[in-house]
């Protein structure tokens, strides 16, 4: 480790003259964290059976913007929890996502954390913490989070996935967002069948990473990942890995080779995609501005990637203005829709085969 330390060193001082990316969060009192909790987490389910049928009869692969305008924003959808990167700067551009989301129309209640409005955790929270959350919020909501990670945030991502899998703890406690404080259980009572299930072993619809890796890699908070950082676990039913190369801070060997790529431990079905290598590594988040132009909004609508589980998307057409980034916004919203369409039709089949009550 010692031939490691002039790396680390530089790395230390490159982020820390950047400025951490770090939030301070501050737990709500119980009274009030209770009050919270019931206005915007506990989502009632009252969907009409219109509604329901409307959902069901919609194609996962195939979910159009009329979908999102008619259909899907009668209904709540999954929580989305973003892992930004190490820098301070890069928090915005995690914003510019979410508000890129939003302008999609994914709902902004599932993208911010109802304590303090903001829209993503620090990768430098412990990943234990963040799967409790998870599970905190799965137990509540019925429908189970994303996961989207940038960076230092991506290795992060990796990291939670392989805990919710049981291969680095036996063991996770229940985190709640509110207060902020680890709760004395590590199971919850399963939203759907109404039984008590360890936080180890809950399965996510969908997670995906962009810019892991590269000099990273030598942060301290990151050498458990050193040889495991590619290998997506089955605590995750789909996966998306995103690199590119000429990538010092988030590629390995600057991004060349399939060493970037990602692959499965087992069921996972993983796809590695590889970006332009003009897109920045701490910018690529940046999303809000391709809102701005019709045309990008309905080509990034009408987007379907290809089921190849290695993959170097080619933009196909031209635009007037900024669309930095429009390829790996695409191929992300693309997988959202898709898993926002699952997880309501998994509830609504779980529900209606008990009577209608999960």
């Amino acid at each position: 480790m010692n031939q490691r330390l002039p790396l680390i060193l530089f790395v230390t001082v490159i982020l820390m003259g950047s400025g951490c990316g770090t939030y301070r969060h501050q737990p709500l009192a119980p009274a009030r964290a209770a009050e919270v909790e019931l206005a915007s987490v506990h989502r009632p389910f009252a969907l009409s059976i219109e509604t329901k049928k409307a959902i069901l009869a919609l194609d996962p692969d195939r979910v159009s913007e009329r979908d999102v305008r008619e259909v899907l924003s009668q209904a709540p959808a999954p929580r989305i929890v973003n892992l930004h990167g190490g820098i301070a700067t890069v928090i915005c551009r995690m914003v510019s996502f979410s508000e890129f989301l939003i302008g999609m129309g994914y709902p902004a209640a599932s993208l911010t954390n109802p304590a303090d409005g903001t829209y993503s955790f620090s990768c430098y929270e412990s990943s234990e913490k963040i799967a409790g959350v998870i599970a905190w919020y799965y137990e509540r909501e019925g429908l189970r989070p994303m996961l989207t990670g940038h960076s230092q945030g991506a290795m992060q991502t990796v990291k939670v996935l392989h805990k919710l899998a049981g291969l680095s703890a036996n063991r996770l406690h229940v985190w709640n967002p509110l207060t902020w404080k680890e709760e004395d259980r590590c199971d919850i009572v399963d939203p759907l069948t109404g039984e008590r299930r360890p936080v180890v072993g809950l399965t996510l619809s969908y997670a995906t990473v962009v810019g892991a890796g590269g000099l990273t890699r030598l942060l301290p908070n990151q050498w458990d990942m050193w040889t495991k950082l590619h290998e997506i676990p089955d605590s995750v039913e789909e996966f998306t890995g995103f690199c590119k190369t000429k990538d010092l801070l988030g590629g390995d060997y600057l991004g060349y080779g399939s060493v970037n790529e990602y692959k499965s431990m087992g069921k996972a079905q993983v796809r590695s995609v590889w970006l332009p290598s003009s897109y920045k590594h701490g910018a690529i988040p940046d999303t809000k501005h391709l809102l701005q132009s019709k045309a990008m909004v309905d080509w990034i609508n009408q987007y379907h990637p290809s089921d190849k589980p290695v993959d170097r998307p080619q933009l196909d057409r031209e635009f007037e203005g900024d669309s930095r980034h429009i390829l790996w916004a695409a191929e992300v919203w693309y997988c959202i829709k898709k898993h926002w369409v699952l997880e309501l039709q998994r509830w609504i089949r779980e529900t209606d085969s008990q009577g209608g009550h999960a």
